[in-house]
């Protein structure tokens, strides 16, 4: 049985705290940095933070996250200056400048970790634990300081909530109406360093950039609207954070940083799959709907061009061979989508081999022909396309065409007499 008393262990509520306040914080400012489409910058700046931390431990000698944090802080910032400049004064794109930054910076950070791994310098054991982070080892002053961080990045997010939002979604704009967006970038980018920085004691410079980008990109499936994605997706990294820390108690084995990642990758695979209105199972099944009212629709506008064509159009039975000639559908899909216009009761069966339109079924296939013929004399009396490249085109339209579009089509085109034809 589970003992509820661990969760009033000081040394388990200094880890969970720890990370719930990382990952608020993380999920916070990654929400703006996802949606300005700058999602490597933060695995640019995690891995650029290690020299600093080096350089940080090298000149006091301590591990005090005082001390360690304007250090990583300082660094950071300067690989995201660096990635500016580069792609601004060089024809190298982004993603190349983010490499070459990356691999630099990360490698002068393992160099520094071995330098000063032979230097025989007190205090040294444990500061390799920042490539994978030890959130285990976070003490109460770690947790106040995270607080501390936790808070000014809340407040500053909130102070220039508007101003981030407009820069995230349109920058032009907010440049056009007197923001100083240079300097919203730079303090949104500090934040971010920040946001990093405080994170990398727990999962490590390995993992942080998943704690920052993975709750915003989970929580965009959920919502359009950006303060109600901000809540998700720190709902989403405050239950991975407990979740991460309370595996790792019970499971000593099981380090704290990544179980973090593992439930926050867990959470964005099913929300990629399974979400309600982006997901790929909604994406598929509408897919699949939209698919097969495309067939019934080809079917009903066949069969109701054949019942035209006619002599006597009351007594218009027709085979499944007669709608094969006029439109090259396998047998599983003819018969697939007559037995759905019979259920919906568009097509009535007569004996075992003819079928005929009902009442309905006559009035859906005439929309349908009307609709298919509207947008040919739009693209070809409007547009001036020739007839013969706009059949193609008006197989697809057909089926998408709203009541709005069409009272606008027939309005342009002066409510033409559409006539049947064989198509």
């Amino acid at each position: 049985m589970f003992n509820y008393s661990i969760l009033f262990n000081p040394n388990v509520m200094y880890v969970v705290l720890g990370c719930l306040l990382m990952s608020v914080s993380a999920s916070t400012v990654g929400t703006f940095t996802f949606l300005r489409k700058k999602s490597l910058i933060g695995d640019a700046v995690a891995h650029a933070i290690l020299p600093g931390i080096c350089l940080a431990f090298i000149l006091n000698g301590t591990k005090n996250p005082l001390y360690l944090i304007p250090g990583a802080f300082l660094t950071g910032w300067l690989s995201i200056l660096l990635v500016d400049a580069i792609t601004h004064h060089s024809k190298i794109k982004q993603d190349a400048a983010i490499s070459i930054v990356l691999s630099v910076f990360f490698g002068t950070g393992i160099w520094l970790l071995t330098v000063i791994q032979h230097s025989g310098m007190d205090n040294q054991s444990g500061l390799d634990a920042f490539l994978f982070g030890k959130a285990a080892a976070l003490t109460s002053f770690d947790v106040w300081v995270f607080g501390i961080v936790a808070l000014l990045l809340i407040a500053a997010i909130w102070a220039f909530y508007k101003e981030f939002q407009l820069l995230s979604f349109d920058k032009d704009f907010a440049q056009s109406i007197g923001y100083k967006t240079q300097l919203l970038e730079l303090l949104l980018s500090g934040l971010t360093v920040l946001a990093i920085v405080t994170g990398i004691q727990a999962v490590g410079v390995v993992l942080m950039a998943s704690l920052l980008i993975a709750p915003a990109a989970t929580a965009r499936f959920w919502t359009d609207k950006l303060h109600v994605m901000i809540f998700i997706a720190i709902l989403i990294s405050s239950v991975s954070a407990i979740i991460g820390a309370s595996v790792s108690y019970i499971a000593p084995s099981m380090p704290t940083g990544p179980w973090i990642v593992m439930v926050l990758s867990l959470c964005a695979v099913l929300t990629f799959i399974f979400a309600p209105h982006k997901g790929i199972v909604v994406k598929w099944l509408k897919q699949r709907r939209n698919q097969q009212q495309m067939l019934e629709e080809n079917i009903l506008k066949t069969f109701y061009y054949l019942t035209q064509t006619t002599p006597d159009s009351d007594k218009a039975y027709f085979k499944l061979t007669d709608i094969q000639k006029q439109r090259s559908l396998r047998e599983s899909e003819l018969n697939k989508g007559i037995e759905a216009l019979i259920s919906e009761g568009y097509i009535e069966k007569q004996n075992d081999q003819y079928y005929t339109l009902t009442k309905e079924g006559l009035h859906q296939g005439k929309r349908v022909a009307h609709l298919h013929r509207l947008w040919e004399l739009y693209l070809t009396e409007y547009l001036r396309i020739a007839p013969d490249h706009v059949h193609d085109d008006a197989e697809t339209i057909e089926h998408v065409l709203t009541p709005e579009l069409q009272e606008r089509l027939e309005i342009i085109l002066g409510n033409p007499e559409i006539k049947p034809e064989v198509k």
